[in-house]
Order: structure tokens, then sequence, then C-alpha cells
């Protein structure tokens, strides 16, 4: 039988202050008529002052046990993907654990921006697959708003804050598509673009945190391109087709790339999971959020195919092939 990471539980939380459109109009110049029109966002939630990265990550982790018949301190691994860190050490994993009483478990952070759950995925199936853990926990978390120039209109009115995770268990399957679990997990990076989406602080280059600075036209063209090709990837190495998915669950940067992707593979826009008009951009939180709001909604129900994926900077992307 092959070893299966099979997904037992999903969890979000996302900050109480909703910030429109319209109030971000009161700040810098722009119309709610020209965001909606270029990202498809209505609306996204921003962090308290003093609510912390750790603080979004623990909610989500919490909600996301609820249910299963995992106890915290049962956890072999936690994982955290995060771009804005509590601290530049230690891990925010290691707050987690702390707050969940999960002590002496495996925790650390990925750092992919926004395919940074799916690496985290990624990595926890691994560690799941070779035996080395049982249970597992997964969690994408942002605080994108502090890393935002809010007089930049290009890129500050398309981040929000917020959380997703994901609890993980070890299964066992027969080794093809039909498996419960995640199926397969397929990683790509390419520093060349480096340029095209950053930020320009940083503990060792400039001893600030800087800002998000982005080129959104040529983003835009390569998210599309590269998204719909590890889509593809992910469904030959599991010898199924487009036909076959229930649902793709993707990255939520933008409605425009989320509609081109679908158009690209010939994915009906029905069978997309879209949650970016009400939480904006939330990195590497915008998957799990997706995901949870689907499975509590029951849209995604058990036994259905679910092809998750995403692109950040780096740039990198990603996606998993997951059985429900």
């Amino acid at each position: 039988m092959t070893p299966r990471s099979v997904l037992l539980g999903t969890g979000s939380y996302l900050p109480s202050r909703t910030v429109t459109n319209a109030e971000l109009t009161e700040s810098i110049d722009t119309t709610d008529a020209w965001i909606r029109e270029r990202s498809g966002i209505q609306e996204r939630r921003i962090a308290a002052d003093g609510e912390c990265t750790s603080d979004l990550a623990i909610q989500a982790a919490r909600r996301s046990l609820e249910g299963t018949p995992v106890d915290p301190s049962a956890l072999d691994l936690i994982v955290v993907a995060t771009a804005t860190p509590d601290q530049t050490f230690p891990a925010t994993a290691t707050k987690v654990q702390a707050a969940l009483g999960a002590i002496g478990c495996i925790a650390f952070d990925v750092q992919a921006v926004c395919t940074g759950f799916i690496y985290a995925l990624a990595t926890a199936d691994a560690f799941i697959r070779a035996g080395q853990v049982r249970t597992a926990l997964v969690v994408g978390a942002e605080t994108f708003s502090r890393i935002l120039d809010w007089e930049d209109r290009s890129t500050c009115v398309l981040f929000g804050d917020g959380a997703g995770a994901v609890v993980l268990k070890a299964g066992e399957g027969r080794g093809d598509a039909s498996d419960r679990g995640i199926l397969s997990t397929h990683l790509h990076a390419d520093g060349r673009q480096h340029d095209l989406l950053y930020v320009d602080g940083g503990p060792s280059s400039t001893q600030t945190t800087g800002f998000v600075r982005m080129q959104g036209k040529e983003v835009f063209r390569h998210a599309v391109v590269n998204m719909a090709q590890v889509v593809d990837e992910a469904l030959r190495a599991n010898g199924v087709t487009v036909d076959d998915l229930d649902w793709l669950v993707p990255h939520q940067a933008n409605q425009r790339i989320l509609e081109g992707t679908a158009r690209k593979i010939g994915l009906p826009t029905e069978k997309v999971i879209s949650t970016v008009a009400r939480h904006a951009n939330t990195s590497a939180a915008s998957v799990p959020l997706a995901l949870d709001e689907a499975m509590r909604d029951g849209r995604i129900r058990p036994g259905q195919l679910v092809l998750l994926e995403g692109m950040g900077g780096g740039f990198t992307w990603g996606a998993a092939l997951v059985r429900i």
C-alpha cells in the first residue's frame, strides 16, 4: 500500500476590520471602479494594531483541528508558510506550536510568498510519505498590510491579511488517482524574474522591512502561463484530465488571472473557487482560506478531486492534486 497524506480538517481566520475600496479612495488616488475592473477586488481584511501573523495563524490552526481526532499535543509537524513573519527569528511556527501545546514536534517556516502554502503542503506531504511523521499541521498566514506602500495605488489596493490551515494524517492507498489524500505535488521556481515582484527591503540588504514592488502586467502574463502549465503537469502525472476535476482552488491574486487560467486549461469558471473579491490577495493564506470556505459551505465534498495551485514572487509556482 502507498502512504498518503489524508486531509482531516481545514480552518481559517480573517481579521475583524474590513477595508472597502470606497474607504481607500479617501486616502489614495483611485476609484472603486478602477480597482474592480483590474482585479475584481471589492474589499479586504486588515490586521489590527498589535495583531501579528502568529495570532492569525494560531486562530486558523485551532479551527482546523476542531472536529478532527487529532489532539494538538499529538502533532508531529507544524509548517507555517509566510512572507511576513512576526520576527526575523524565531520561526512563526514555533509560536503556533507553543500556543497549541504541541511541544516537542517539528516546527518551522517556509517562505515562497504566494506559493508558500503549496510549498509547505508539499513539504509536509514528503515527511508523511517518508514515514517520518504521521500527523501534520500546515498553515498559510500573512499580514501583508505591514509591507505595503499605502501611497502606491498599483499595489496597496491588491492585498489583505488572513490565515488558513489544514490538518494531515498518514493513510494508505492503492497508489492511483482514486486514493483519498494528496496524490502529487509539483513545485517550480525561476529566480531570473526577481525584479517583477519583490520587496525592496530585508535584514541583510537594507536592514528595513521594505515595501512590495510589482510590475503588474508582466506578473499577469507569467501567472496565467505558469499556472496553466503546472495544472497540466499535475493532471498528466496522475493520468486524469481537466474533465475529471471537480474544483480548482487557485491562489487568489486577481479575478482576471483566475479566469484567464481557467480558459487556458479549458475548465468551466463555475468550477473555480474564488474569494478574491472579499479577501483580496492574502499571499500564502489565500489557497487555504478559499479551500476552507468551500469545504465549510459544502461545495467541496468528500471524494471530489481538487487541484490547488499558486504563483508568487521569486518567481515560485506549484500545484497539489488532492482527493478530498
